[in-house]
Protein backbone atom coordinates (compact mmCIF):
# COMPACT_ATOMS: atom_id res chain seq x y z
CA UNK A 1 0.00 0.00 0.00
CA UNK A 2 1.06 3.71 -0.63
CA UNK A 3 0.53 6.87 1.51
CA UNK A 4 1.78 10.19 0.42
CA UNK A 5 1.24 13.60 2.31
CA UNK A 6 3.35 13.78 5.20
CA UNK A 7 5.82 16.09 5.79
CA UNK A 8 9.58 15.41 5.09
CA UNK A 9 11.88 15.55 8.83
CA UNK A 10 15.31 14.17 9.66
CA UNK A 11 16.51 14.63 13.47
CA UNK A 12 18.56 12.89 16.98
CA UNK A 13 16.59 10.61 18.26
CA UNK A 14 14.27 10.76 21.33
CA UNK A 15 15.51 9.53 24.97
CA UNK A 16 12.57 6.93 24.63
CA UNK A 17 13.76 5.86 21.14
CA UNK A 18 17.30 4.98 21.93
CA UNK A 19 16.18 3.19 25.13
CA UNK A 20 14.07 1.07 22.94
CA UNK A 21 16.71 0.63 20.24
CA UNK A 22 19.79 -0.08 22.99
CA UNK A 23 16.93 -3.63 23.50
CA UNK A 24 15.88 -4.33 20.24
CA UNK A 25 19.94 -4.33 19.05
CA UNK A 26 20.58 -6.67 22.00
CA UNK A 27 17.32 -8.64 22.65
CA UNK A 28 15.66 -11.65 20.69
CA UNK A 29 12.84 -9.98 18.70
CA UNK A 30 10.11 -12.19 20.18
CA UNK A 31 10.93 -10.91 23.62
CA UNK A 32 10.72 -7.16 22.42
CA UNK A 33 8.43 -6.62 19.94
CA UNK A 34 4.99 -5.95 20.66
CA UNK A 35 1.65 -6.71 19.43
CA UNK A 36 -1.84 -5.96 19.04
CA UNK A 37 -4.94 -7.23 17.99
CA UNK A 38 -8.30 -4.80 16.57
CA UNK A 39 -11.79 -5.80 16.09
CA UNK A 40 -13.16 -4.94 13.46
CA UNK A 41 -16.34 -3.29 13.32
CA UNK A 42 -19.03 -4.95 12.16
CA UNK A 43 -20.12 -4.24 7.81
CA UNK A 44 -16.56 -2.44 7.56
CA UNK A 45 -15.32 -2.91 3.94
CA UNK A 46 -11.61 -4.02 3.22
CA UNK A 47 -11.22 -0.85 1.60
CA UNK A 48 -12.34 1.23 4.16
CA UNK A 49 -9.79 -0.88 6.70
CA UNK A 50 -6.98 -0.24 4.46
CA UNK A 51 -7.83 3.05 3.52
CA UNK A 52 -7.82 3.95 7.45
CA UNK A 53 -4.75 2.38 7.99
CA UNK A 54 -2.78 4.93 5.33
CA UNK A 55 -4.57 7.43 6.96
CA UNK A 56 -2.80 6.86 10.42
CA UNK A 57 0.61 6.27 8.68
CA UNK A 58 0.38 9.84 7.25
CA UNK A 59 -1.35 11.34 10.10
CA UNK A 60 1.67 10.24 12.24
CA UNK A 61 5.45 11.00 12.04
CA UNK A 62 6.18 8.04 13.92
CA UNK A 63 5.24 5.16 11.41
CA UNK A 64 6.62 7.59 8.87
CA UNK A 65 10.39 7.11 10.82
CA UNK A 66 13.00 4.82 10.02
CA UNK A 67 16.55 4.90 11.69
CA UNK A 68 19.68 5.25 9.57
CA UNK A 69 22.46 3.95 11.00
CA UNK A 70 25.94 2.06 10.30
CA UNK A 71 26.40 -1.75 10.74
CA UNK A 72 27.40 -2.42 14.45
CA UNK A 73 26.02 0.60 15.87
CA UNK A 74 23.05 1.97 17.39
CA UNK A 75 21.32 4.81 15.10
CA UNK A 76 21.21 8.39 16.65
CA UNK A 77 19.19 9.60 14.12
CA UNK A 78 15.74 9.55 12.95
CA UNK A 79 14.34 10.17 9.42
CA UNK A 80 10.38 10.93 8.73
CA UNK A 81 9.35 10.32 5.03
CA UNK A 82 7.21 12.12 3.23
CA UNK A 83 5.82 9.15 1.14
CA UNK A 84 6.42 5.50 1.39
CA UNK A 85 4.61 2.03 1.22
CA UNK A 86 3.99 -1.01 3.49
CA UNK A 87 1.74 -4.09 3.54
CA UNK A 88 -0.96 -5.55 4.93
CA UNK A 89 -1.68 -8.71 4.20
CA UNK A 90 -4.86 -10.69 3.78
CA UNK A 91 -5.68 -13.57 5.18
CA UNK A 92 -8.96 -14.68 3.89
CA UNK A 93 -11.05 -17.57 5.42
CA UNK A 94 -14.25 -19.47 4.16
CA UNK A 95 -14.70 -20.32 7.80
CA UNK A 96 -13.03 -19.27 10.91
CA UNK A 97 -11.24 -21.22 13.20
CA UNK A 98 -13.93 -22.29 16.85
CA UNK A 99 -11.98 -19.53 18.83
CA UNK A 100 -11.24 -16.63 16.81
CA UNK A 101 -9.84 -14.15 19.15
CA UNK A 102 -7.61 -16.73 20.50
CA UNK A 103 -6.86 -17.37 16.39
CA UNK A 104 -6.01 -13.92 15.64
CA UNK A 105 -3.78 -13.38 18.78
CA UNK A 106 -1.58 -16.50 17.98
CA UNK A 107 -1.05 -14.64 14.45
CA UNK A 108 -0.24 -11.45 15.81
CA UNK A 109 2.11 -13.32 18.30
CA UNK A 110 3.91 -15.28 15.37
CA UNK A 111 4.67 -11.90 13.62
CA UNK A 112 6.67 -10.80 16.86
CA UNK A 113 9.69 -13.47 16.02
CA UNK A 114 10.77 -11.33 12.72
CA UNK A 115 13.12 -8.66 13.65
CA UNK A 116 12.37 -5.32 12.55
CA UNK A 117 15.32 -3.71 10.46
CA UNK A 118 15.52 -0.43 11.93
CA UNK A 119 16.79 1.59 8.49
CA UNK A 120 13.97 0.79 6.40
CA UNK A 121 10.98 -1.12 7.49
CA UNK A 122 7.67 0.57 8.59
CA UNK A 123 7.13 -0.44 12.25
CA UNK A 124 3.47 -2.02 11.92
CA UNK A 125 3.26 -5.76 10.29
CA UNK A 126 -0.03 -5.93 10.01
CA UNK A 127 -2.72 -9.14 8.60
CA UNK A 128 -6.41 -8.28 7.77
CA UNK A 129 -8.17 -11.39 8.70
CA UNK A 130 -11.17 -11.88 6.43
CA UNK A 131 -14.37 -14.00 6.31
CA UNK A 132 -15.36 -14.90 2.95
CA UNK A 133 -14.45 -11.43 2.07
CA UNK A 134 -15.34 -8.97 5.23
CA UNK A 135 -12.48 -7.88 7.40
CA UNK A 136 -13.12 -9.60 11.54
CA UNK A 137 -9.33 -8.66 12.72
CA UNK A 138 -6.38 -6.39 11.75
CA UNK A 139 -3.56 -8.37 14.00
CA UNK A 140 -0.68 -6.14 14.25
CA UNK A 141 2.81 -6.60 15.39
CA UNK A 142 4.58 -3.56 16.00
CA UNK A 143 8.26 -2.33 16.45
CA UNK A 144 9.20 -1.02 19.89
CA UNK A 145 11.46 1.84 18.58
CA UNK A 146 8.29 3.66 16.81
CA UNK A 147 5.52 2.40 19.20
CA UNK A 148 4.86 1.29 22.60
CA UNK A 149 1.74 -0.26 24.02
CA UNK A 150 0.34 3.02 25.05
CA UNK A 151 1.00 4.12 21.31
CA UNK A 152 -0.97 1.01 19.64
CA UNK A 153 -4.17 1.89 22.22
CA UNK A 154 -4.06 5.67 20.66
CA UNK A 155 -3.48 3.51 17.02
CA UNK A 156 -6.71 0.98 18.08
CA UNK A 157 -8.90 3.78 19.15
CA UNK A 158 -7.94 6.05 16.08
CA UNK A 159 -8.98 3.26 13.68
CA UNK A 160 -11.85 2.51 15.05
CA UNK A 161 -12.96 6.14 15.12
CA UNK A 162 -12.15 6.58 11.34
CA UNK A 163 -14.53 3.51 10.43
CA UNK A 164 -17.32 4.60 12.65
CA UNK A 165 -16.99 8.24 12.67
CA UNK A 166 -15.00 8.91 9.32
CA UNK A 167 -13.33 11.46 11.15
CA UNK A 168 -10.28 12.79 13.54
CA UNK A 169 -9.47 15.45 15.77
CA UNK A 170 -6.55 17.60 14.93
CA UNK A 171 -3.51 16.41 16.60
CA UNK A 172 -2.05 18.05 19.93
CA UNK A 173 0.61 16.01 21.01
CA UNK A 174 4.32 15.85 20.56
CA UNK A 175 5.71 14.51 17.43
CA UNK A 176 8.81 12.52 18.40
CA UNK A 177 11.05 15.14 16.65
CA UNK A 178 9.47 17.80 18.82
CA UNK A 179 9.63 15.30 21.85
CA UNK A 180 13.65 15.29 20.90
CA UNK A 181 14.34 19.29 20.70
CA UNK A 182 12.90 19.43 24.14
CA UNK A 183 14.92 16.96 25.59
CA UNK A 184 18.05 18.54 24.04
CA UNK A 185 17.08 22.03 25.44
CA UNK A 186 18.84 23.02 28.23
CA UNK A 187 15.71 22.08 30.90
CA UNK A 188 15.54 18.74 28.94
CA UNK A 189 19.16 18.23 30.21
CA UNK A 190 18.30 19.17 33.67
CA UNK A 191 15.45 17.09 33.68
CA UNK A 192 17.62 13.92 32.44
CA UNK A 193 20.05 14.51 34.88
CA UNK A 194 17.61 14.55 38.22
CA UNK A 195 16.00 11.64 36.95
CA UNK A 196 19.59 9.97 37.43
CA UNK A 197 20.03 10.93 40.72
CA UNK A 198 17.13 9.51 41.74
CA UNK A 199 17.49 6.54 40.13
CA UNK A 200 21.39 5.99 41.79
CA UNK A 201 19.51 7.03 44.87
CA UNK A 202 17.20 4.04 45.11
CA UNK A 203 19.86 1.50 43.18
CA UNK A 204 22.45 2.52 46.15
CA UNK A 205 20.18 2.23 48.60
CA UNK A 206 16.99 -0.49 48.16
CA UNK A 207 16.41 -3.93 47.59
CA UNK A 208 18.95 -5.50 44.87
CA UNK A 209 16.05 -7.74 43.59
CA UNK A 210 12.69 -7.89 45.06
CA UNK A 211 12.60 -11.54 44.73
CA UNK A 212 15.99 -12.36 46.52
CA UNK A 213 15.07 -15.84 47.62
CA UNK A 214 15.29 -19.77 47.08
CA UNK A 215 14.12 -20.39 43.99
CA UNK A 216 14.84 -17.24 41.72
CA UNK A 217 17.45 -17.94 39.02
CA UNK A 218 18.38 -16.50 35.41
CA UNK A 219 17.91 -13.45 33.76
CA UNK A 220 15.01 -14.92 31.55
CA UNK A 221 12.20 -17.07 32.44
CA UNK A 222 9.46 -18.69 29.71
CA UNK A 223 5.86 -17.15 31.81
CA UNK A 224 2.27 -17.77 31.69
CA UNK A 225 -0.37 -15.10 31.61
CA UNK A 226 -2.79 -15.30 34.29
CA UNK A 227 -5.88 -13.25 33.67
CA UNK A 228 -8.19 -12.15 36.27
CA UNK A 229 -11.69 -10.30 35.22
CA UNK A 230 -13.66 -9.28 38.02
CA UNK A 231 -16.73 -7.30 38.87
CA UNK A 232 -15.75 -8.18 42.57
CA UNK A 233 -12.54 -6.41 42.75
CA UNK A 234 -14.27 -3.74 40.87
CA UNK A 235 -16.93 -2.69 43.15
CA UNK A 236 -14.69 -3.01 46.24
CA UNK A 237 -12.21 -0.85 44.30
CA UNK A 238 -14.62 1.79 43.85
CA UNK A 239 -15.63 1.52 47.30
CA UNK A 240 -12.01 1.74 48.99
CA UNK A 241 -11.45 4.84 46.67
CA UNK A 242 -14.51 6.36 48.13
CA UNK A 243 -13.69 5.58 51.98
CA UNK A 244 -10.13 6.65 51.36
CA UNK A 245 -10.64 9.87 48.87
CA UNK A 246 -7.87 8.75 46.44
CA UNK A 247 -8.25 8.03 42.66
CA UNK A 248 -8.84 4.41 42.07
CA UNK A 249 -5.31 3.61 40.13
CA UNK A 250 -3.63 4.74 43.29
CA UNK A 251 -5.58 2.71 45.61
CA UNK A 252 -5.23 -0.48 43.18
CA UNK A 253 -1.20 0.52 42.86
CA UNK A 254 -1.15 0.67 46.36
CA UNK A 255 -2.78 -2.31 47.29
CA UNK A 256 -0.70 -4.39 44.60
CA UNK A 257 2.54 -3.11 45.87
CA UNK A 258 1.57 -3.86 49.65
CA UNK A 259 1.19 -7.09 48.57
CA UNK A 260 4.31 -7.74 46.71
CA UNK A 261 6.22 -6.28 49.46
CA UNK A 262 4.67 -8.86 51.98
CA UNK A 263 4.77 -12.18 49.59
CA UNK A 264 8.40 -11.23 49.18
CA UNK A 265 8.97 -10.29 52.93
CA UNK A 266 10.51 -6.94 51.45
CA UNK A 267 10.53 -3.29 53.60
CA UNK A 268 10.48 -1.23 50.43
CA UNK A 269 8.66 -2.40 46.85
CA UNK A 270 10.63 -1.37 44.24
CA UNK A 271 8.95 -1.95 40.64
CA UNK A 272 9.62 -0.27 37.66
CA UNK A 273 5.88 1.34 36.14
CA UNK A 274 6.53 1.79 32.12
CA UNK A 275 2.92 3.47 31.31
CA UNK A 276 3.35 6.08 33.86
CA UNK A 277 5.39 8.80 31.34
CA UNK A 278 2.42 9.02 29.75
CA UNK A 279 0.81 11.80 32.37
CA UNK A 280 1.41 14.45 30.59
CA UNK A 281 -1.26 16.01 28.37
CA UNK A 282 1.19 16.66 24.92
CA UNK A 283 2.68 12.97 25.12
CA UNK A 284 -0.82 10.89 25.98
CA UNK A 285 -2.05 10.44 23.13
CA UNK A 286 1.53 10.24 21.17
CA UNK A 287 2.69 7.19 18.59
CA UNK A 288 5.91 7.12 19.81
CA UNK A 289 7.47 5.12 22.37
CA UNK A 290 7.50 6.62 25.38
CA UNK A 291 8.86 3.50 27.01
CA UNK A 292 11.28 4.45 29.91
CA UNK A 293 10.45 3.62 33.63
CA UNK A 294 9.64 5.37 36.33
CA UNK A 295 11.08 3.57 38.68
CA UNK A 296 8.77 3.50 41.77
CA UNK A 297 10.40 3.04 45.40
CA UNK A 298 7.58 2.41 48.35
CA UNK A 299 8.12 2.40 51.87
CA UNK A 300 5.85 -0.29 53.68
CA UNK A 301 7.14 0.14 56.89
CA UNK A 302 3.77 1.71 58.38
CA UNK A 303 1.10 0.15 60.67
CA UNK A 304 -1.71 0.06 58.04
CA UNK A 305 -3.20 0.28 54.46
CA UNK A 306 -4.53 4.11 54.57
CA UNK A 307 -0.82 5.25 55.70
CA UNK A 308 0.47 3.83 53.23
CA UNK A 309 -1.62 4.88 50.45
CA UNK A 310 -0.76 8.62 51.44
CA UNK A 311 2.69 7.61 51.05
CA UNK A 312 1.63 6.10 47.83
CA UNK A 313 0.94 8.96 45.82
CA UNK A 314 3.73 11.04 45.93
CA UNK A 315 5.99 8.25 45.67
CA UNK A 316 4.25 7.66 42.35
CA UNK A 317 4.31 11.65 41.44
CA UNK A 318 8.35 11.28 42.74
CA UNK A 319 8.77 8.17 39.78
CA UNK A 320 6.07 10.06 37.18
CA UNK A 321 9.16 13.35 36.98
CA UNK A 322 12.16 10.83 36.54
CA UNK A 323 11.19 8.59 33.54
CA UNK A 324 12.71 10.75 31.18
CA UNK A 325 16.54 10.03 30.65
CA UNK A 326 19.34 9.68 28.77
CA UNK A 327 19.48 5.59 28.40
CA UNK A 328 22.72 5.25 27.86
CA UNK A 329 23.95 6.95 30.83
CA UNK A 330 21.47 5.76 32.93
CA UNK A 331 22.86 2.76 32.41
CA UNK A 332 26.37 3.21 32.27
CA UNK A 333 25.58 4.84 35.97
CA UNK A 334 23.56 1.63 36.98
CA UNK A 335 27.21 -0.43 36.33
CA UNK A 336 29.45 2.68 38.24
CA UNK A 337 26.71 2.17 41.16
CA UNK A 338 26.12 -1.59 41.29
CA UNK A 339 29.90 -2.44 41.03
CA UNK A 340 30.51 -0.13 43.90
CA UNK A 341 27.93 -1.73 46.21
CA UNK A 342 28.50 -5.26 44.80
CA UNK A 343 24.87 -6.01 43.53
CA UNK A 344 22.99 -6.69 40.31
CA UNK A 345 20.02 -4.21 39.77
CA UNK A 346 16.88 -6.65 38.99
CA UNK A 347 14.10 -5.16 36.99
CA UNK A 348 12.15 -7.76 38.07
CA UNK A 349 8.17 -6.34 38.81
CA UNK A 350 7.05 -4.30 36.83
CA UNK A 351 3.25 -2.39 37.05
CA UNK A 352 1.72 -1.24 33.73
CA UNK A 353 -1.72 0.36 34.37
CA UNK A 354 -3.27 1.25 31.25
CA UNK A 355 -6.21 1.20 31.97
CA UNK A 356 -6.32 4.85 31.44
CA UNK A 357 -5.26 5.11 27.96
CA UNK A 358 -7.68 5.88 25.30
CA UNK A 359 -8.27 2.16 23.43
CA UNK A 360 -6.93 -0.03 25.79
CA UNK A 361 -5.14 -2.89 24.59
CA UNK A 362 -6.27 -5.97 26.13
CA UNK A 363 -5.69 -10.09 25.72
CA UNK A 364 -8.74 -11.53 23.54
CA UNK A 365 -11.27 -13.09 26.12
CA UNK A 366 -12.66 -16.12 24.93
CA UNK A 367 -15.31 -15.71 22.57
CA UNK A 368 -17.53 -17.42 24.07
CA UNK A 369 -17.75 -14.81 27.07
CA UNK A 370 -16.93 -11.58 24.81
CA UNK A 371 -20.31 -10.63 25.31
CA UNK A 372 -21.14 -12.29 28.96
CA UNK A 373 -21.81 -10.44 31.97
CA UNK A 374 -19.12 -9.73 33.83
CA UNK A 375 -17.88 -12.32 36.14
CA UNK A 376 -17.68 -11.95 39.55
CA UNK A 377 -14.22 -13.28 39.90
CA UNK A 378 -12.57 -14.99 36.90
CA UNK A 379 -9.41 -16.36 36.54
CA UNK A 380 -8.00 -17.91 32.78
CA UNK A 381 -5.09 -19.05 31.86
CA UNK A 382 -2.88 -17.84 28.82
CA UNK A 383 0.31 -18.39 26.36
CA UNK A 384 4.12 -18.14 27.72
CA UNK A 385 5.70 -15.33 26.89
CA UNK A 386 9.44 -15.20 27.77
CA UNK A 387 10.21 -11.90 30.00
CA UNK A 388 13.40 -10.51 32.15
CA UNK A 389 10.96 -9.96 35.06
CA UNK A 390 9.87 -12.18 38.11
CA UNK A 391 6.57 -10.63 38.21
CA UNK A 392 4.97 -8.45 35.41
CA UNK A 393 1.25 -6.83 36.16
CA UNK A 394 -0.95 -5.64 33.12
CA UNK A 395 -4.05 -3.38 34.03
CA UNK A 396 -6.10 -3.20 31.26
CA UNK A 397 -9.31 -2.18 32.97
CA UNK A 398 -10.66 -1.07 36.88
CA UNK A 399 -14.24 -0.68 36.12
CA UNK A 400 -17.16 -1.84 36.14
CA UNK A 401 -14.98 -4.47 36.64
CA UNK A 402 -11.04 -5.02 37.35
CA UNK A 403 -9.55 -7.02 34.43
CA UNK A 404 -5.72 -7.21 34.49
CA UNK A 405 -2.56 -10.17 33.41
CA UNK A 406 -0.57 -11.60 35.83
CA UNK A 407 3.02 -13.18 34.27
CA UNK A 408 4.85 -14.81 37.49
CA UNK A 409 7.87 -16.73 37.55
CA UNK A 410 7.23 -20.38 37.77
CA UNK A 411 10.08 -21.25 39.54
CA UNK A 412 8.50 -18.71 42.71
CA UNK A 413 4.72 -19.29 42.16
CA UNK A 414 3.02 -22.43 41.62
CA UNK A 415 0.35 -22.55 39.39
CA UNK A 416 -2.42 -22.42 42.43
CA UNK A 417 0.01 -19.74 44.38
CA UNK A 418 0.03 -17.31 41.71
CA UNK A 419 -3.82 -18.15 41.43
CA UNK A 420 -4.12 -17.60 45.18
CA UNK A 421 -1.97 -13.94 44.81
CA UNK A 422 -4.52 -12.55 42.63
CA UNK A 423 -7.75 -13.83 44.23
CA UNK A 424 -5.89 -12.08 47.83
CA UNK A 425 -5.50 -8.90 45.92
CA UNK A 426 -9.21 -9.42 45.51
CA UNK A 427 -9.89 -9.92 48.97
CA UNK A 428 -7.51 -7.09 50.04
CA UNK A 429 -9.41 -4.47 47.96
CA UNK A 430 -12.60 -6.03 49.31
CA UNK A 431 -11.18 -5.27 53.00
CA UNK A 432 -10.04 -1.84 52.32
CA UNK A 433 -13.33 -1.07 50.57
CA UNK A 434 -14.73 -1.22 53.73
CA UNK A 435 -11.97 -0.54 56.68
CA UNK A 436 -8.38 0.95 56.87
CA UNK A 437 -6.44 -2.75 57.25
CA UNK A 438 -3.39 -3.10 59.34
CA UNK A 439 -0.28 -4.44 57.11
CA UNK A 440 0.40 -6.75 59.95
CA UNK A 441 -3.21 -9.08 59.09
CA UNK A 442 -2.44 -9.31 55.19
CA UNK A 443 -1.52 -12.96 55.47
CA UNK A 444 -5.05 -13.55 57.34
CA UNK A 445 -6.69 -10.88 54.88
CA UNK A 446 -5.36 -12.55 51.66
CA UNK A 447 -4.31 -16.07 52.43
CA UNK A 448 -0.82 -15.13 50.76
CA UNK A 449 2.05 -16.04 52.88
CA UNK A 450 5.45 -14.33 52.99
CA UNK A 451 8.59 -16.49 51.19
CA UNK A 452 10.21 -18.31 53.79
CA UNK A 453 14.12 -18.13 53.11
CA UNK A 454 15.40 -20.14 55.74
CA UNK A 455 18.11 -19.37 58.60
CA UNK A 456 20.86 -19.21 55.84
CA UNK A 457 19.23 -16.07 54.57
CA UNK A 458 20.15 -13.01 55.96
CA UNK A 459 19.30 -9.10 55.37
CA UNK A 460 22.41 -7.21 53.86
CA UNK A 461 22.70 -3.49 52.82
CA UNK A 462 18.78 -3.30 52.53
CA UNK A 463 19.02 -6.62 50.43
CA UNK A 464 18.66 -10.57 51.10
CA UNK A 465 21.14 -12.52 50.56
CA UNK A 466 22.79 -15.92 51.39
CA UNK A 467 26.44 -16.04 52.61
CA UNK A 468 26.36 -19.63 51.24
CA UNK A 469 25.42 -19.01 47.82
CA UNK A 470 27.53 -15.85 48.02
CA UNK A 471 30.31 -18.29 48.87
CA UNK A 472 29.37 -20.94 46.15
CA UNK A 473 29.35 -17.92 43.54
CA UNK A 474 32.55 -16.48 44.32
CA UNK A 475 34.10 -20.11 44.43
CA UNK A 476 32.65 -20.38 40.91
CA UNK A 477 33.36 -17.38 39.98
CA UNK A 478 37.15 -17.60 40.52
CA UNK A 479 37.55 -20.76 38.77
CA UNK A 480 36.47 -19.81 35.72
CA UNK A 481 38.30 -16.76 35.30
CA UNK A 482 41.31 -18.26 37.18
CA UNK A 483 41.86 -22.68 36.76
CA UNK A 484 44.33 -22.29 39.38
CA UNK A 485 41.89 -21.53 41.72
CA UNK A 486 39.53 -24.03 40.73
CA UNK A 487 40.01 -25.48 44.23
CA UNK A 488 40.42 -22.78 46.05
CA UNK A 489 38.22 -22.97 49.79
CA UNK A 490 36.07 -20.02 49.90
CA UNK A 491 34.33 -18.94 53.56
CA UNK A 492 31.47 -16.17 53.89
CA UNK A 493 30.38 -14.49 57.25
CA UNK A 494 27.93 -11.73 57.92
CA UNK A 495 28.60 -9.85 60.64
CA UNK A 496 26.93 -6.99 62.20
CA UNK A 497 28.54 -3.79 61.56
CA UNK A 498 26.90 -1.74 64.17
CA UNK A 499 23.64 -0.61 65.72
CA UNK A 500 20.41 -1.79 63.61
CA UNK A 501 21.26 -5.38 63.44
CA UNK A 502 20.98 -7.04 60.41
CA UNK A 503 19.63 -4.68 58.38
CA UNK A 504 23.40 -3.45 58.80
CA UNK A 505 25.17 -6.58 58.80
CA UNK A 506 28.23 -7.18 56.11
CA UNK A 507 29.79 -9.91 54.26
CA UNK A 508 33.46 -10.45 54.89
CA UNK A 509 35.05 -13.27 51.83
CA UNK A 510 38.33 -15.18 52.82
CA UNK A 511 39.63 -16.95 50.47
CA UNK A 512 42.02 -19.59 50.33
CA UNK A 513 44.38 -19.30 46.98
CA UNK A 514 47.19 -21.08 47.75
CA UNK A 515 50.17 -20.22 46.04
CA UNK A 516 48.01 -18.51 43.17
CA UNK A 517 48.39 -15.10 43.23
CA UNK A 518 44.99 -12.64 44.03
CA UNK A 519 43.86 -9.68 44.73
CA UNK A 520 40.89 -8.32 46.08
CA UNK A 521 40.25 -6.94 43.20
CA UNK A 522 40.29 -9.45 41.12
CA UNK A 523 38.17 -11.84 43.44
CA UNK A 524 35.35 -8.60 43.07
CA UNK A 525 35.69 -8.06 39.54
CA UNK A 526 35.16 -12.14 39.03
CA UNK A 527 31.81 -12.38 41.05
CA UNK A 528 30.45 -8.60 39.69
CA UNK A 529 30.58 -11.04 36.19
CA UNK A 530 28.93 -13.81 37.76
CA UNK A 531 25.86 -11.94 39.59
CA UNK A 532 23.13 -11.67 36.31
CA UNK A 533 20.60 -13.87 37.45
CA UNK A 534 21.54 -14.55 41.23
CA UNK A 535 19.40 -12.38 43.13
CA UNK A 536 20.57 -14.00 46.33
CA UNK A 537 24.07 -12.86 45.54
CA UNK A 538 25.41 -9.68 46.64
CA UNK A 539 29.50 -9.03 46.88
CA UNK A 540 31.24 -9.10 50.27
CA UNK A 541 32.15 -5.57 51.82
CA UNK A 542 35.86 -7.47 52.42
CA UNK A 543 37.67 -9.73 50.78
CA UNK A 544 40.51 -11.32 52.55
CA UNK A 545 43.00 -13.40 50.76
CA UNK A 546 44.56 -16.12 52.67
CA UNK A 547 46.99 -19.09 52.11
CA UNK A 548 45.50 -21.66 53.27
CA UNK A 549 42.04 -22.64 54.68
CA UNK A 550 42.01 -23.63 58.61
CA UNK A 551 43.17 -27.57 59.42
CA UNK A 552 40.23 -27.98 60.77
CA UNK A 553 36.73 -27.34 59.10
CA UNK A 554 35.21 -24.49 61.64
CA UNK A 555 31.05 -23.92 61.07
CA UNK A 556 31.86 -20.67 63.14
CA UNK A 557 34.13 -19.64 60.90
CA UNK A 558 36.52 -18.36 63.80
CA UNK A 559 39.45 -20.68 62.46
CA UNK A 560 39.80 -18.00 59.10
CA UNK A 561 40.63 -15.00 61.46
CA UNK A 562 43.35 -16.87 63.23
CA UNK A 563 45.02 -17.33 58.91
CA UNK A 564 47.54 -15.15 58.06
CA UNK A 565 46.31 -12.76 55.47
CA UNK A 566 47.78 -12.09 52.38
CA UNK A 567 45.69 -9.15 51.37
CA UNK A 568 42.36 -7.66 52.54
CA UNK A 569 40.21 -4.76 50.62
CA UNK A 570 36.95 -3.81 49.49
CA UNK A 571 37.95 -4.74 45.79
CA UNK A 572 36.12 -1.87 44.00
CA UNK A 573 39.49 0.24 43.74
CA UNK A 574 39.14 0.04 40.53
CA UNK A 575 37.89 -2.70 37.56
CA UNK A 576 40.36 -5.00 36.28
Amino acid sequence: MAYAGGEARRGPVTMGQANMIRCMLRDEPAHINIHDVWPVPEGTRTEAALDALRALAVRHEGLRTTFPHRAGRAPREQVVAPEGQFTVTVLDHEELPDEPAAYAESLARRARDERFHLDRDFPLRITLVTLRGAPVFATLAASHAATDVGALAVLKGEWRALLTDGTLPPLACAAPLDLAAEEAAPAGRRKSEASLRYWERIIRTGPQAMFAEPGAEGTEVSVPRLTLRSSRAGRALALAARRTGSPAPTVLLTAWCALVAHRTGQSACVAAVPTSNRYHPRLARSVNTLSQDALLSLDVRVPTFDALLAKAWGAALNAYRHSQFDAVALWDMIGRTTFERGSQFARDVVFNDVSTLPGTVAPAAPDDAADADAPELELTWGPDQVLPTRVLTFVYAIEPLVHLSLWADPALFKPEEAEGFLTGLVRLLEAVGTADVPLGSLTAVTGVRPVERGPQWCRVDGSWTSPQLVAEALGEALAGVHGALADATVHVTAEAAGPGGDEQAALTAYIAAGDTPLTPEQAHTALMEALPGRPGVLAPRLYVIVQDPPAEADPSGSGWLRQQILSEGTGRDRRM
